[in-house]
């Protein structure tokens, strides 16, 4: 089996214990939900995967993967809802 050479580490372990590695990330033509960008967020967080790949990978701006980050520090996987997203979207 090859594996691809990575500069980061391909596992990390989560505040709670959970184990987070690469193949956890979802492909990049990814349909979003809470869950999935959760796991953006802590895999950047935690240094899976360095935020500017993130942002190439999937897409995202910077606004939007600092929305996400923040709506998850302050309400966790369920403030990534996008009702959740809407309703606390400062004006």
């Amino acid at each position: 089996m090859f594996v691809k050479k990575s500069s980061g580490p391909r596992i990390v372990t989560l505040e709670d214990g959970r184990i987070l590695s690469v193949a956890d990330l979802p492909p990049p033509d990814t349909r979003w939900v809470a869950n999935r960008k959760q796991t953006v967020v802590l895999a950047v967080r935690h240094g899976l995967i360095a935020r500017d790949e993130a942002l190439r990978r999937y897409g995202l701006s910077e606004e939007e993967f600092d929305g996400w980050c923040r709506a998850a520090a302050r309400h966790g996987t369920a403030g990534l809802k996008v009702a959740a997203l809407q309703k606390h979207r400062q004006p």
